[in-house]
């Protein structure tokens, strides 16, 4: 598909429009929509944002940390998600695909097998649409955004 120049083609095929998911604010009731349905009583999350510095092509998707501060005294720890700000034009399923990988490190900080099934149970197409990011941004890498007409 690369090579014949079909790539994008078959991703706006597949993949028509992007999410409209704006900003961190709506990232943070979607996130919380599959947290709610899926992973109720995990950790809380405390921060859910897009972020500008995370470089999708070198370095992750999105990042689950978990940071522990001292405050008053008491050892407090917080979840953050944070997922890069190029999927802010992107397709939902993309978007849902990433969020769903950074929730599971809520229960699972490995990539293991309880991972991946936590994975699928939120998720039941996980591996495809996993697969079929890494050609959105290779497509991105290559020849650059293919929803940036869409005005969102």
């Amino acid at each position: 598909m690369i090579d014949q120049g079909r790539l994008a083609s078959f991703l706006l095929g597949k993949y028509p429009v992007c999410h409209d998911i704006a900003n961190d604010k709506d990232l943070r009731v979607f996130v919380m929509d599959f947290k709610n349905r899926f992973m109720k009583k995990s950790s809380p999350l405390s921060k859910i944002v897009f972020d500008n510095k995370i470089h999708v092509i070198n370095n992750a998707l999105g990042l689950h940390s978990y940071v522990s501060r001292v405050q008053g005294g008491k050892l407090k720890s917080k979840n953050e998600i944070r997922i890069s700000a190029v999927f802010k034009k992107a397709p939902l399923e993309f978007l849902s695909m990433i969020v769903v990988h950074e929730l599971a490190h809520l229960k699972e900080k490995e990539h293991g097998k309880a991972f991946y099934q936590l994975c699928q149970h939120m998720l039941p197409d996980y591996y495809q649409l996993e697969f079929e990011l890494r050609l959105y941004l290779i497509q991105l890498d290559i020849d650059g955004d293919i929803y940036s007409s869409q005005g969102n």
